[in-house]
């Protein structure tokens, strides 16, 4: 199995970004189901491109479970409270990146989100 090219990487990382802020953030009329899991899970589709970017002779096995395991990490460590991170977490910045409230569902919205992703990467690759 073939890497996919840098350019492709790329171009999928910014267009998951985009989508995904798009869901959270843009009033586009969207039930809240799929703006919370929505976002949450092309969030998760992020980490999946960027670790199947950076270990890019990895195979796609390997690449999901430790993307499956990144996100569900960031997501348990919601549970952790200090005040110096919570008051990083209520920032624009702290909400994109670690988010503020624990859910098992985003847990699942995530590997939902990367199984699809290790789909489409063995469809780009094969």
């Amino acid at each position: 199995m073939q890497a996919r090219r840098l350019s492709t990487s790329v171009l999928l990382i910014a267009v998951t970004i985009v989508v995904g802020a798009g869901f959270r953030f843009a009033r586009l009329g969207l039930p809240f189901f799929a703006v919370k899991y929505g976002g949450s899970a092309f969030w998760a589709l992020m980490i999946y491109w960027i670790v199947s970017t950076v270990c890019s002779s990895w195979r796609i096995l390997p690449v999901f479970f430790v993307s499956g395991s990144i996100a569900t990490a960031v997501e348990f460590f919601k549970l952790y409270h200090s005040p110096a991170l919570d008051a990083f977490r209520l920032t624009l910045p702290g909400i994109l990146l670690l988010g503020r409230f624990f859910s098992w569902w985003d847990i699942l919205a995530y590997w939902m989100a990367i199984a699809c992703g290790a789909w489409i990467d063995r469809a780009i690759r094969d």
